[in-house]
């Protein structure tokens, strides 16, 4: 085939979906490129299905209608953005959209501004900018297609040098990431993203796509990575303010603003300043933000520095004390689906001030939600996060005009954040990351109390608990606790990594409940899921009766894949 000198709208559309298909096909070795060697990697799942979000509404516009396919490709990200890789992918994506809109040649220099756009949105999109990550491979990537566009270079020679860096950039990922060192991975988010430069060679100069492969985390779409000779630097961290305890922060503080795209940095930094739990999102001078702070003032002045202005203006206090709860009201849930991800929405309902909507996977956990009055459930989480769209959707079908949305992962939580901007409800999000962290934010919910009043409330009792999981190990790899071998069951402690290892779901459990359970421990419930059995679940229980028999345990089926228990410590 004829090189291409201009990436024209045919070639656009087709590297958008030849990009698509080759995620698709390299999303179970992107997967498997997870810190832990558990079976739920989720990053090339997230990223293909956010992917078919922007190829189903790119489909739906004129094939020769350059500012409808961009306007497609942007929306379609957003509404479609699964997790946090698919919340950077979808400011990737909008990057290179909205350089591409401007109907000048796209030759070399063109797509190398592309990049750039594509580097500034994926930065812009996350808290706290780790570099060793997507956030790294996308810039220096940008950086080698300017320097090459600056040299007069050809759109295929761009291409080819924004590959070259790439690839380099994501062979030293393990070397600025110590997590990614240990556990012998490149960062599957990276790798992701250096399918997009291998599509767009494939259109523009018919360069053969990499064959997926079975590997361990480190061959397929990534294998060549580690064939490039570089030179190692060290890990970098910018952004933030971490050495803020995010329980000392007391005041919410969430508003609209206008400002000017270019502003955003010193905006983020001067909330970095004050503040933690940032989320800023947006873009075109309209942002939507979110700040964790002790001080309302400074954290409202913070836009007027720099030319911007802040409206609808929320602040509440987190440790606000609320009135005794109100008289409790049973809802009987609908069964219809709405959407093949969307399990039940109660738009039927007698109306309530505010509904909750949950993510979950498992029959079990389904029926639990439903019993503590959750309006929306949808199911979810490792490997099925919900789209933005699906999000938006549920909220939309509860009979309420607050929600409270319980995302139940981390990978939900970006997106979850995005809602309330795209609502016409009042939204808040309560960042729970687990099950037993839902349940008991739900104990305190009052359905006829402000959305504000339960995410307060709810926000204090999610983080009470000390949380932990048993899954299998997928792959061979080191940890703190000793070796890992293929097929040991593995503990996981919320927040602190992996804390035991044994040859029985059992025996991890155990040693799981050991990192748990402290002299106030009162209350365990475990959650049993599709693996557990009754002679484990019994073991279990007798081993917690006999250390210690001062504690209640409740035990509730959860019916969850992948993970036969969770345990919540209160």
């Amino acid at each position: 085939m004829p090189t291409l000198e201009r990436l024209n709208t045919k070639a656009l559309r087709d590297t958008v979906r030849t990009f698509r298909d080759a995620v698709k096909a390299h999303a179970g070795g992107l997967n498997r490129l997870n810190v832990y060697p558990v079976p739920d990697g989720d990053t090339g799942t997230n990223m293909a299905r956010t992917l078919d979000a922007v190829v189903a509404e790119m489909d739906e516009t004129d094939p020769d209608d350059l500012d409808a396919t961009c306007d497609a490709i942007s929306h379609g990200s957003l509404m479609g953005a699964r997790g946090n890789s698919g919340v950077i992918l979808s400011q990737i994506m909008r990057g290179i959209a909205t350089t591409l809109k401007t109907k000048a040649p796209v030759t070399g220099a063109k797509f190398a501004e592309a990049l750039q756009a594509a580097a500034t949105g994926a930065y812009q999109a996350v808290l706290t900018p780790i570099e060793g990550t997507i956030l790294t491979v996308v810039r220096l990537s940008a950086d080698a297609a300017k320097e090459s566009a600056d040299a007069g270079g050809s759109l295929v020679e761009v291409m080819r040098a924004a590959q070259a860096a790439g690839r380099i950039a994501l062979a030293n990922t393990p070397e600025q990431l110590a997590v990614l060192k240990d556990a012998g991975v490149v960062d599957a988010g990276g790798a992701g993203f250096l399918l997009l430069l291998d599509s767009a060679l494939h259109v523009v100069d018919g360069e053969a796509l990499p064959e997926p492969e079975e590997d361990d985390g480190t061959g397929g779409a990534v294998a060549a990575a580690f064939d490039v000779p570089s030179q190692r630097s060290g890990s970098t961290k910018i952004g933030g303010a971490g050495e803020v305890d995010v329980a000392d922060q007391r005041y919410e503080v969430m508003y609209f603003m206008d400002l000017a795209d270019e502003q955003i940095d010193a905006f983020k930094q001067g909330w970095g300043a004050i503040g933690d739990s940032i989320v800023v999102v947006g873009g075109d001078g309209i942002w939507n933000c979110h700040v964790h702070t002790n001080d309302i003032g400074a954290a409202i002045e913070v836009p007027f520095d720099l030319g911007g202005r802040p409206k609808q203006i929320r602040v509440t206090d987190l440790f606000e004390e609320v009135d005794e709860e109100h008289a409790k009201r049973e809802a009987a849930m609908a069964s219809g689906k709405t959407d093949a991800s969307i399990t039940k929405a109660g738009g039927g309902l007698p109306p309530v001030t505010t509904a909750i909507v949950a993510v979950c996977s498992g029959e079990g956990l389904v029926e639990l939600f439903e019993q503590l009055r959750v309006q929306g459930v949808i199911t979810g989480g490792q490997t099925m996060n919900p789209s933005t769209a699906e999000l938006l959707a549920t909220v939309a079908a509860v009979n309420a005009d607050q929600v409270v949305i319980l995302p139940n992962n981390k990978n939900i939580i970006a997106v979850a954040e995005q809602v309330n901007a795209l609502s016409l409800k009042h939204v808040m999000v309560v960042p729970t990351t687990s099950m037993p962290e839902a349940l008991a934010a739900l104990v305190v919910y009052d359905p006829e109390a402000s959305a504000d009043v339960n995410h307060a409330e709810m926000v204090e009792a999610a983080a009470s608990v000390a949380t932990g999981e048993v899954t299998q190990a997928i792959r061979d790899t080191n940890s703190e606790v000793g070796p890992i071998q293929k097929g040991d069951w593995i503990g996981i402690v919320k927040g602190d990594g992996i804390a035991a290892i044994s040859d029985t779901p059992h025996g991890a459990s155990i040693a799981l409940l050991e990192h748990l359970l402290d002299d106030d421990a009162e209350l365990v419930t475990v959650i049993t899921g599709e693996e557990a059995t009754a002679a484990s679940t019994a073991a279990i229980e007798g081993w917690l009766s006999d250390r210690r028999g001062d504690i209640t345990v409740e035990v509730q089926r959860g019916g969850q894949p992948l993970y036969p228990y969770l345990f919540g410590v209160e």
